[in-house]
């Protein structure tokens, strides 16, 4: 990983230097392929700091975290907790996505029957077809799952959200 620490209107000493580079040793823990990572530091002759995060990370994805405090110090922790939230997201989005493929298997699906090397066999499955549902059916399905929301589409092919409000209430979008 690719890091620069950049003092725009600013004197960067050592302690300043070792804290944003701690900020930097920070972010790695979420083992990202983090490309780059830069730090713009600078003071607004304001009486506030300002901190500019950006992280490059492979698959052309970049985190761009602005921040601006009274204390510098202050102002590099909010950008770092900013970065590390948009960082673990990601993270789980990736995760997740790697996961599809496995849950899926699992899906009340016939099994696959085990590949031997000489045959190669395609077996034909059943796609899940979602049928229109009316607002009292997607209200009773909404009652048996533990969710406080239910999508499903109308009658009419219209996308809506029945919402729990309350034990009598319900909300539809």
């Amino acid at each position: 990983m690719n890091t620069s620490i950049v003092g725009k209107n600013l004197e960067l000493t050592e302690p300043i230097k070792n804290y944003a580079e701690s900020a930097f040793e920070a972010i790695k823990k979420y083992n990202l392929d983090i490309i780059s990572a830069n730090m713009v530091l600078s003071d607004n002759k304001k009486g506030f700091f300002s901190v500019e995060f950006v992280i490059n990370v492979k698959d052309k994805h970049t985190v761009v975290i602005t921040q601006r405090e009274k204390d510098l110090y202050a102002a590099i922790d909010l950008a770092l907790d900013r970065a590390k939230k948009n960082l673990r997201r990601y993270a789980d989005k990736i995760k997740d996505n790697n996961n599809e493929g496995i849950k899926s298997l699992d899906n009340g699906e016939a099994p696959l029957p085990e590949k031997d090397e000489d045959s190669e066999e395609i077996i034909p499955l059943e796609p899940k077809l979602y049928k229109p549902l009316d607002f009292e059916e997607a209200k009773l399905m909404l009652d048996e799952s533990e969710e406080n929301f239910f999508v499903f589409y109308d009658i009419d092919g219209n996308m809506r959200v029945i919402t729990k409000l309350d034990d009598e209430h319900y909300g539809l979008y």
